[in-house]
């Protein structure tokens, strides 16, 4: 029987293009699913990839997607909400991921992965925290068997979380969120996106719920002071209390796409770390790259000063 494409809903954002490419190269056939989808420039003749215009929120377009499928992964990922585009935490997040467990199930794919992130709870005072906790319950009721996915803070060449520290350390002052001693579990794209990869084959594990973080558990102000030290600057670090924080955010909320929002301070005020008794890197075989390590291949060798 010919295998069934993996369709990456999310394929062409930073972690969905990280996915499709560990499928390429473990052989298996793609479908990206996005709103402008198209393929990656790097495919050589033999590469079973097509791209297939998706929105999340058309039922007909996500039925087209999963069609034939043997697997789906939803890597979706809505950070800034734009509501006169009907771009809204809820509509993404919640109801999207709901359609997208459902459809799966209707249409009979063998495995879902579903991309979440560490910390995610109804309970939390961010909204986006709160949609993304929403999100996991909306496809588990649709589909029990779908394995949630939650990574630590993404890293990698030309991500958002590198390159929003380096954009600081051009500052003459580098402000710190607090005292800087919130803890991160860094963890590289593709280290998750070939998880992501391991689960969605044919051979899954029986646990249903991963937490995939870095091997070193970093507080703001060392992850700070290693992206300095690799790019040879040195710049006083300031620590700025989270109330001026929020109202920066605040002030930031009409541009159209704020470099800092509420949600992203609330997310700064505690720690994102792997908890217990979840599935992690040890149990796929994998063994996750250090931030340290990385720094060169994501930022490059030039020093600023």
């Amino acid at each position: 029987m010919r295998e069934g494409p993996t369709t990456v809903f999310g394929g062409t954002g930073f972690l969905g293009r990280a996915i499709v490419r560990e499928l390429v190269e473990a052989g298996r056939p793609v479908r990206i699913a996005a709103r402008r989808p198209q393929l990656p420039d790097w495919l050589e003749p033999g590469d079973r990839v097509e791209a297939l215009a998706c929105d999340v929120r058309d039922e007909a377009q996500v039925a087209a997607a999963l069609a034939g499928s043997d697997a789906a992964i939803n890597a979706i990922g809505l950070y800034v909400e734009r509501p006169r585009a009907g771009l809204t935490f809820e509509a993404i997040h919640v109801e999207g991921a709901a359609r997208l467990a459902r459809l799966a199930r209707e249409a009979g794919v063998a495995r879902f992965v579903h991309v979440s992130g560490i910390g995610a709870s109804t309970a939390s005072p961010s909204a986006y925290v709160r949609a993304r906790g929403a999100g996991e319950h909306a496809v588990v009721d649709a589909l029990p068997k779908a394995i949630l996915l939650r990574p630590s803070v993404l890293f990698g060449p030309d991500d958002a979380f590198l390159s929003a520290l380096v954009r600081l350390a051009r500052l003459p002052v580098v402000p710190l969120f607090g005292r800087g001693e919130t803890r991160l579990q860094p963890v590289h794209v593709d280290d998750v996106a070939r998880a992501a990869v391991r689960l969605s084959g044919p051979r899954p594990l029986e646990r249903r719920l991963f937490e995939l973080g870095g091997p070193e558990r970093l507080t703001y102000r060392r992850i700070l002071e290693q992206v300095l030290a690799h790019l040879a600057c040195r710049r006083p670090l300031l620590p700025v209390p989270f109330c001026l924080w929020r109202l920066a955010a605040l002030l930031l909320a009409p541009l159209p796409s704020p470099p800092l929002t509420r949600d992203q301070v609330i997310l700064m005020q505690q720690d994102t770390l792997v908890g217990e008794d979840v599935g992690t890197f040890a149990e796929l075989g994998i063994v996750p790259r250090t931030l340290h390590d990385s720094l060169p291949a994501c930022l490059g060798t030039a020093a600023h000063r």
